[in-house]
């Protein structure tokens, strides 16, 4: 299948891009990093992780630390020193597929790399490098993100296996969230289009709906149709959400299931089936759009 698999091709197909996406991955999927990308990673104060859980559930999980803790050794290795943070549901173990998304949403900077867990120690993991690709700047919200051990407080965990109140708000004011999708077999690690991914969307305030109170509507806008997303979902509907909650120093992990409905407008459909809501987590604070 080369750079796409089955699911992301038909996706292709679909909207008639097939021949020209093949096109486009000789030039944009790479099995290593640039020296731009290699050079982009350090500069991070945080960055969102893909991973499986044992159940095989992708979750979208935020990694946060001063900036330098994600850094490339060599060009196929991405090597990354921090821990999951309280209550967040990231899994890794040696082996294991990963999906990586470096963002720098005041520069609106995002690029991607997906591989395989290749050593873990007590400061973090290393990363082999299989795909790494750049991603256009659309649809991100200028807001910078700052290294801020003490805007973290006293952990506060929420789980259950519908949203709560609170989830419900950061979902109806959202503008930026990250989605975790994984091809079925990606836990085998046949090839590198067979693995996890995670992927930014964003859009105004309420860009994502709410059909009632566990079912949401995600709008797929225009991008650079690989169809990474859709594709693997059109194989395998599991997949995570993540949000974070800026006000209360927190982050939104949401379990769903996703079905894409193509017409008339292009769209995810998830159904809800586990949330951990956590506030007083996270070490970031937030210089507002100008």
């Amino acid at each position: 299948m080369g750079a796409y698999h089955t699911g992301e091709a038909a996706a292709q197909d679909r909207v008639g891009m097939r021949e020209r996406m093949a096109e486009v991955a000789t030039r944009a999927i790479r099995d290593h990093m640039p020296d731009q990308h290699r050079d982009f990673f350090p500069l991070l104060p945080f960055l969102v992780v893909g991973s499986l859980d044992v159940t095989g559930q992708p979750w979208a999980s935020v990694l946060v630390n001063a900036p330098g803790f994600a850094h490339s050794p060599d060009p196929t290795h991405l090597a990354v020193q921090a821990h999951a943070l309280p209550g967040d549901p990231l899994t890794l173990k040696a082996g294991a597929p990963v999906g990586l998304l470096g963002i720098q949403t005041h520069t609106r900077r995002r690029n991607r790399m997906n591989g395989l867990v290749e050593s873990l120690d007590g400061d973090g993991f290393t990363v082999a490098v299989q795909q790494s690709f750049g991603n256009c700047p659309k649809y991100i919200t200028p807001r910078e993100a700052v290294f801020t051990p003490s805007a973290a407080g006293t952990p506060r965990i929420a789980r259950s296996h519908g949203l709560d109140d609170r989830a419900r708000a950061l979902l109806d004011g959202a503008d930026t969230l990250f989605i975790a999708t994984a091809h079925p077999d990606a836990d085998l690690a046949r090839t590198p289009e067979e693995g996890v991914d995670v992927s930014h969307r964003g859009g105004p305030p309420g860009f994502l709906a709410r059909d009632d109170d566990d079912v949401l509507r995600l709008p797929d806008f225009p991008g650079n149709f690989f169809f990474n997303t859709l594709g693997n979902l059109g194989l395998n509907p599991r997949a995570g959400l993540l949000l974070l909650d800026r006000e209360r120093a927190g982050a939104l992990y949401l379990a769903v299931r996703g079905t894409v409905v193509w017409a008339p407008e292009r769209h995810v459909r998830f159904e809800v089936d586990a949330m951990v809501r956590t506030e007083g987590t996270l070490p970031l604070s937030w210089h507002e759009p100008q």
